[in-house]
């Protein structure tokens, strides 16, 4: 479960011996023993790996206290990675981690909905994980054995997307040299998940509204049509009902996507996940770069429980991230994941004046938070939008909204 080591031994030191463990068991929890003389190798220590130090001489009740708690860090560690692998054994919810009250009714009606064949619409702000519910959906479905294709519609121009989609015959347009299926077609016999379909154009609408009601596609340049057994599961980070009312999205098709509905929680709405959410990234990104699996640190975890997360969980994960790869021990600090004292503080819920209204507040906060987190983000890459996009877990184009909503400009951070 542990070692209990000195620093100072005959043949090999502590240190020496610190680092072969750490190689051949990289999460095994080690605590060494120091003389008083020897506080700045057992710090040394500690950045190397080891779990915590304890300085000679002590009584033995200090010693029973400090193996109590390095016995208790592997005992949650080994039973976070039971729960993981449970939770990897479902392929449907591999990456939808969370037990909250919120989190449960997502997994319930994700169930529910997969037992029927009707049409999705996944609401929720970007980065809440409408894509991984899309394909449990599809994965838990009569239909998993079938195609699941994705398509992020606002990254696709109008005319592009429509022959994408649809696909298109010989000669129907310049530099259309042969038939090309359209990917409802591949998708037959599966799900296809429309991305952010809350963007697309009122010509699109149209033409998916003939899927949804006619349960048919015609390609470009042809005169019939095709028949596609398709389920179509969606996503939008917008509100459609808002933009009905002021003429901006089909009414007929937002009922027609809109047959079973499914809302994903914002990460501030299920802050209680955070730590088991932080845990999953940590244990799947260090397996993945291939790094000892390292923890998050109390100080840091009580600036996560606080932070606005308006990325939500691709958010957390950029963090988390950027915490493994800088990080020198097996412990990430608000340092090792880009999170200074001061970038902490404006990034809390706690920081309106009281005396401001609960809307007013929060519009602070929020204006706040985004000046702020935005203006870091492009501080750190020199002003370069595209990596700041993908930082940040957002399309370009919106980074850009935001920065000429706050009147950011990025060659300011070249």
């Amino acid at each position: 479960d542990m070692v209990l080591a000195d620093i100072k031994m005959p043949g090999m030191d502590g240190l020496e011996l610190l680092e072969r463990i750490k190689r051949e068991y990289p999460d095994l929890t080690v605590l060494m023993m120091t003389a008083f003389g020897q506080i700045e190798t057992a710090v040394e220590a500690m950045k190397r790996g080891a779990y915590d130090f304890i300085t000679k001489p002590f009584d033995h009740d200090a010693l029973i206290l400090r193996l109590q708690k390095a016995l208790e860090r592997s005992r949650l560690l080994n039973e976070n990675r039971m729960l993981l692998r449970e939770r990897l054994k479902n392929r449907a919810f591999q990456d939808l981690v969370g037990e909250s009250i919120a989190m449960q009714r997502v997994y319930e009606t994700v169930q529910m909905i997969a037992k029927t064949d009707l049409t999705v619409l996944i609401t929720g702000e970007s980065g809440t994980g409408k894509d991984l519910v899309s394909r449990a959906i599809h994965e838990m479905s009569n239909r998993s054995q079938g195609p699941f294709i994705a398509v992020n519609c606002p990254a696709v121009p109008e005319n592009i997307l429509e022959s994408e989609l649809f696909g298109y015959k010989k000669g129907a347009f310049t530099h259309a040299t042969q038939n090309k299926t359209g990917l409802f077609q591949e998708a037959h016999k599966g799900s296809i998940f429309l991305d952010e379909i809350g963007d697309i154009s009122p010509t699109i609408q149209t033409k998916l509204l003939r899927v949804l009601q006619e349960k048919e596609i015609k390609p470009l340049g042809d005169t019939k049509t095709v028949s596609v057994d398709v389920r179509i599961i969606a996503s939008t980070n917008r509100n459609l009902e808002e933009k009905i009312k002021k003429s901006e999205y089909r009414e007929d098709f937002f009922y027609r996507l809109n047959v079973l509905p499914l809302r994903m929680p914002s990460l501030r709405e299920h802050r209680e996940d955070i730590p088991v959410i932080a845990g999953y990234l940590l244990e799947k990104h260090c397996v993945k770069l291939k790094r000892p699996v390292k923890s998050v640190s109390p100080e840091l975890m009580k600036i996560f429980m606080k932070m606005l997360w308006e990325g939500n969980v691709r958010e957390l994960e950029n963090v988390i991230l950027r915490g493994i790869l800088f990080s020198k021990t097996d412990i990430i600090t608000p340092e090792d994941a880009g999170i200074t004292e001061d970038k902490s503080r404006e990034c809390l819920v706690d920081l309106p004046n009281q005396e401001l209204t609960y809307k007013d507040a929060k519009e602070q906060t929020l204006n706040l938070f985004n000046k702020n987190y935005i203006s870091n983000i492009l501080s750190s890459n020199g002003g370069n939008v595209t990596q700041a996009a993908k930082l940040c877990g957002l399309e370009r184009q919106a980074l850009q909204q935001i920065m000429r909503r706050y009147g950011i400009k990025a060659e300011d951070f070249r």
